[in-house]
C-alpha cells in the first residue's frame, strides 16, 4: 500500500508544525484514506464506487452532504480530473415519501416495498430496515395499506429487490436498486433486473451421459 504521506510531500511538513495528537489523528486520517482509494481502485464502475460510499457513509452515519468530497477525494486518487457527476445522494433530497412514490408508479406491493426501501435507504439514511419501517412509511407516503406487509417484505426478498441483512434486519439488493431507479419505465426496469439474474448452466452431452450412468 502506498504511504499516505506520499500522495502529497507537503502534507508531511503540515504534520510536523502539529502537536503529537493532532498529528497522530492527522496520519490515521491519511492512512484510512489511502485504504479507501486502494480498495476502490480495483472497481472501475461509477455507480459500484458510489453505492459502496453511501453504504459506508450510511453505516457510520456520516451526514451525506460530504459525499461528494469524498468521492472527490478517490477521483484524485486515481488520477481522474473530472468532476463526479451528481448522485442520488447529492441531488435533490426534499422529495417527500409520497411524491417519491407519486413519480415511481409502483403497480404490486412487490414493487412498492422496493420504492419504500429505495427511499428509506437514500432519503432516510436507513440502509438496513425492518418490515416495520416499511409501513410506517408506506403510511407516511399515503399509499394504501399494505395487506400483509410481513409477506410483502418477503416477496420482495424472494424477488431479489431486497436480501437479508443483521439481526434479522433487510437491505436494498443491487438489483433493487436498479429497479427502482428505472421506474416508472417499467421495460427498462425489467430489463435492467434480467442483467442480474444468474444465467442457466448448460450440461454438455457428456455430463448428462455420466449422470445417467451413475443412476442406473
Amino acid at each position: 500500500m502506498v504511504d499516505p504521506l506520499v500522495l502529497d510531500p507537503g502534507k508531511a511538513e503540515l504534520i510536523s508544525t502539529r502537536s503529537d495528537e493532532s498529528t497522530l489523528d492527522a496520519m490515521n486520517e491519511l492512512r484510512a484514506l489511502t485504504s479507501v482509494m486502494e480498495a476502490l481502485r480495483p472497481i472501475t464502475n461509477d455507480q459500484a464506487r458510489e453505492r459502496i460510499l453511501k453504504a459506508a457513509a450510511s453505516f457510520f452515519k456520516v451526514p451525506l452532504a460530504s459525499i461528494s468530497a469524498t468521492h472527490a477525494a478517490v477521483d484524485s486518487g486515481s488520477h481522474r480530473t473530472q468532476s463526479p457527476a451528481p448522485t442520488a445522494f447529492s441531488s435533490e433530497r426534499s422529495i417527500s415519501p409520497k411524491d417519491f412514490m407519486k413519480e415511481k408508479q409502483p403497480k404490486t406491493d412487490v414493487e412498492r416495498v422496493a420504492c419504500l426501501a429505495y427511499y428509506l435507504t437514500h432519503y432516510r439514511e436507513t440502509p438496513f430496515f425492518k418490515t416495520i419501517d416499511v409501513s410506517k412509511l408506506n403510511t407516511e407516503a399515503a399509499q394504501p395499506k399494505l395487506s400483509n406487509a410481513a409477506m410483502a417484505v418477503e416477496n420482495a426478498t424472494k424477488t431479489h429487490y431486497l436480501v437479508p441483512a443483521a439481526k434479522g434486519n433487510k437491505q436494498l439488493s443491487a438489483s433493487g436498486e436498479t429497479f427502482v431507479q428505472a421506474m416508472p419505465d417499467r421495460e427498462l426496469a425489467r430489463s435492467e433486473m434480467q442483467k442480474f439474474r444468474p444465467r442457466k448452466r448448460r450440461r454438455s452431452p457428456v455430463t448428462r451421459s455420466s449422470e445417467q450412468a451413475v443412476e442406473e
